[in-house]
């Protein structure tokens, strides 16, 4: 296998030593820029797919494996959790062994994992393979940004990080509806089978198409200490925003993880500027423009992930959609997140980031206002453009913000900066669930008594009053078998009442969160060390 490093040569053309050489002539299929990115696309296709085509499929896992809800919920978290944690440390792995091998472990691994989940028989295994598929994905996504940052020229590589948030954005959105056709045609164990052909094509395509790249100054040690701190102080901090729905914001347990994660963050940081070769470099962070890109991560995805989580309860459970035809009422943000990745990535290169990324949350800021005068008979017109100008909104910041934080950052801390940016992305969607979540159900526990009794509902028991408030959070009307039509029909309109005043509160905090991020937006600017990955030379 043939390694790159920088060299520090005269060129033919006589350059002073120390002049970065110009990219290295492609020849053959290995190495070019274009089929990388395809090659690196399938494979983090299959990462942002599992993190939602899986929860169309929770309810056939629950039904098939007697699973209780509880245990179901960790099929997602469990994914979750291990991605999470893990991310960073992947980065760091990349580069220091390579971004293709590791794409290329991430990938079998993943593709494995998947195969093994179709094939338990036991809601154990499952929640085991799903961290396992997590771990793997966690060494997909830091290596195939790495892997683009190396082989791109600076003038290209903002396309092809559009392409790039495109294909996870796509995926992302198109989760639904493929795990929708798959479970009502198929059955759930094919939602996971479909990543086995899926991994063998990335397998087989890496392997022919993908070059191994390395800064001359990559990292030669592992700081075995701040891992553990690091993963430590992560899977505290995203076991409180797992576990706050559940245990409550003001109980102990939850503030007891936070104060943990809080403090390991700090212990962390103080070995790292003891270290020699320290996991992150917390130099990196004297950057504005990256922190502000780190920062900017995660306030889109508090409202990206925070506001759209509700929008999926609101089409099927307010309107009755199916789960395929929910799917399709979001195709305008899917295809408008399609179409306006490589655009974002043209407007990026000649004006800089600043200007897009500030126009793209404040289009995601007013369609999350917009989204939340959503009613109950509003019709698909209207929803289809608030959902279309969300994604409108998105594309910029999912390319730009990439591009601000691995640009900025050293060649050979590209992974690690990559695994900051999935990592940002991943705690911003958990804090927006959770926090979100937070705000509806306080919103709907303090209305629904009141909704309940104008409409001359019997009364509730304390304990029955919970399980309403708990229903109609996710917007199910409840109703109990047997309740006669007429009280039914006032039941479910003051749950869809009220679940809709709780998303309207939800959304209007989520709009607020992305106007914040519009005035951290003009913090960044282009990457000041893009150039470097086009010119590491081959030896």
């Amino acid at each position: 296998m043939t390694s790159q490093t920088t060299i520090d040569t005269p060129g033919p053309g006589g350059k002073a030593p120390g002049t970065p050489p110009g990219p290295a002539p492609v020849t053959g299929l290995r190495g070019h820029p274009w089929l990388t990115l395809i090659t690196v696309a399938v494979g983090v296709m299959m990462v942002a797919l599992d993190g939602t085509i899986v929860a169309i499929a929770n309810p056939a896992i629950a039904d098939d494996l007697h699973a209780t809800f509880a245990e179901v919920q960790w099929i997602t978290n469990a994914y979750f959790l291990a991605l999470a944690v893990s991310l960073i440390t992947a980065g760091k792995l990349g580069d220091r062994f390579g971004h293709r091998q590791t794409f290329l472990i991430g990938v079998v691994g993943f593709a494995a994992a998947s195969g093994a989940i179709g094939l338990s028989d036991s809601i154990a295994l499952v929640v085991t393979f799903r961290v396992f598929q997590g771990l793997f994905g966690a060494l997909l996504m830091p290596a195939a940004l790495g892997l683009l940052r190396a082989t791109f020229p600076a003038e290209k590589l903002n396309m092809a990080i559009g392409i790039w948030g495109m294909v996870i954005g796509a995926s992302t959105a198109g989760g639904p509806i493929l795990g929708g056709v798959l479970v009502e045609h198929v059955n759930w164990q094919s939602v996971f089978f479909i990543n086995v052909p899926v991994g063998v094509l990335a397998l087989v395509l890496g392997t022919l198409i993908l070059r191994d790249h390395r800064a001359e100054n990559a990292p030669r040690s592992f700081d075995l200490l701040g891992i553990a701190l690091l993963s430590a102080a992560m899977f505290c901090l995203v076991w409180a925003l797992i576990k706050a729905p559940a245990w409550g914001w003001g109980d102990g347990k939850t503030w007891a993880f936070i104060l943990g994660s809080a403090l390991l963050f700090a212990g962390f940081a103080v070995w790292e500027t003891k270290v020699k070769e320290p996991l992150i470099p917390l130099g990196l962070f004297r950057s504005v423009p990256l922190s502000a890109g780190v920062v900017l991560m995660v306030l889109m995805a508090i409202a990206f992930m925070g506001g759209l989580f509700f929008v999926t309860f609101y089409l099927q459970n307010v309107h009755g959609m199916s789960p395929i035809d929910a799917g399709l009422h979001l195709l305008p943000l899917t295809g408008m997140m399609i179409v306006g990745s490589p655009l974002a990535g043209l407007a990026i290169t000649k004006l800089g980031p600043r200007v897009p990324l500030a126009g793209g949350m404040a289009a995601t800021a007013i369609a999350m206002y917009g989204m939340s005068t959503l009613e109950k008979d509003t019709g698909s017109g209207l929803m289809s453009l608030w959902f279309a100008l969300l994604g409108f909104g998105l594309a910029p910041v999912m390319v730009g913000a990439t591009e601000v934080i691995v640009g900025n950052a050293p060649l050979e801390l590209s992974g690690v900066a990559g695994g900051l940016q999935q990592a940002a992305m991943q705690i911003g969607g958990s804090l927006g669930t959770a926090v979100l979540g937070a705000v509806m159900a306080s919103k709907v526990d303090g209305d629904l008594p009141s909704n309940w009794t104008s409409a001359g509902l019997p009364p509730l028991t304390e304990g029955q009053l919970d399980k309403a408030s708990e229903a109609v959070q996710v917007g199910v009307a409840p109703v109990a078998e047997g309740t006669p039509a007429e009280i039914a029909a006032k039941i479910t309109d003051v749950a869809h009442d009220t679940f809709i005043s709780g998303m309207s509160l939800a959304s209007l905090v989520a709009a607020g969160v992305a106007l914040v991020a519009v005035f951290v937006a003009f913090l960044t600017k282009r990457g000041a060390n893009a150039d470097a990955g086009a010119g590491v030379g081959h030896i």
